[in-house]
């Protein structure tokens, strides 16, 4: 059974080791040391993880509303517990969570050429938007 809590400082450790698993090659800017104060620093309750019975992570969601769009981030799940709808779950719950709080359109990003995350996403409803990425660092 899992079950989809709300991130506490508890989960830290079990999100550090799951995102070094499923991002290995993230830059430190994504490493969970960086990303989770800068999320928790928000304080808008956008950042869930996926427990199993023995309340271990298992998986992870960060969203983001800044009124105008919804954005989802750091979607990830064990490999020991892909394909069995933990993805899903965590994916459902906070759309629903930016549904709820007014967002009607939500975007993500993922890397070029990994197409069985585009397929995942593909059978929620995401479609591929003819856009171009940009970023900078700053």
């Amino acid at each position: 059974m899992t079950i989809i809590a709300l991130y506490q400082a508890e989960h830290f450790e079990g999100v550090d080791r799951l995102w070094q698993m499923v991002f290995p090659s993230d830059p430190a800017r994504n490493r969970a040391s960086n990303a989770i104060p800068a999320k928790l620093a928000l304080d808008d309750g956008l950042f869930w993880v996926a427990l199993d019975r023995d309340e271990a992570v298992i998986g992870t969601i960060m969203a983001g509303w800044d009124g105008h769009r919804g954005w989802l981030y750091t979607v990830a799940v064990d490999p020991a517990h892909q394909r069995t709808g933990c993805g899903r779950m965590l994916v459902e719950h906070a759309l629903e969570e930016l549904r709820r709080r007014g967002c009607n359109k939500v975007n993500l990003q993922i890397r070029s050429g990994n197409e069985e995350v585009a397929e995942f996403y593909r059978t929620m409803g995401f479609t591929v938007e003819p856009r171009t990425s940009m970023g900078r660092e700053l």
